[in-house]
């Protein structure tokens, strides 16, 4: 079976920047299992498994405007430290969770003091290429409830 749209695929991969640096790894642990097709996964690397069977390898790019995006610099501000009520120390790294234009975002503290805060909410990786090593565990059918639902269902893997 192939990957292909409402197919749910399970994969072990290794997720390294440009410097080889290791930014993310499923090895030694389960496989991460998704729908194809509905946006579970960046779309650089779901277009690149996409034909690929159970068993097959993979090594994939994938560049910043199939990933997570370009950094945009207006993404970056100042706030008043006073938006941080309840927080007694802000330090540079620290992320929070706030309501966006969009909906819910994260920001990250890039600098503060006791009267400003420098908040980034472009994502940890905008602007980084992303390169995939890894194989394709197992290929099944979604039910029509994952199809429906948007996602694959844990527990539910099947090898195939």
């Amino acid at each position: 079976m192939q990957v292909a749209a409402n197919k749910v695929i399970a994969i072990h991969y290794t997720l390294t920047n440009g410097d080889g640096q290791v930014l993310d790894s499923s090895q030694g642990g389960n496989p991460l299992s998704y729908l194809h097709g509905h946006s579970n996964i960046i779309p650089g690397l779901e277009a690149q498994l996409e034909g690929k069977a159970a068993g097959e390898e993979f090594e994939v790019t994938v560049e910043p405007a199939d990933g997570y995006g370009e950094r945009d610099d207006n993404l970056v501000q100042q706030v008043q430290r006073e938006a941080f009520q309840g927080v007694e120390k802000v330090e540079p790294g620290m992320q929070f969770q706030t309501q966006g234009p969009g909906g819910e975002m994260v920001v990250t503290v890039i600098e503060a003091n006791d009267e400003n805060v420098t908040i980034d909410a472009n994502h940890p990786l905008a602007g980084v290429s992303l390169n995939f090593k890894g194989s394709i565990e197992s290929v099944r059918d979604a039910s029509e409830e994952e199809v429906q639902h948007g996602h694959a269902h844990e527990g539910d893997m099947a090898d195939h």
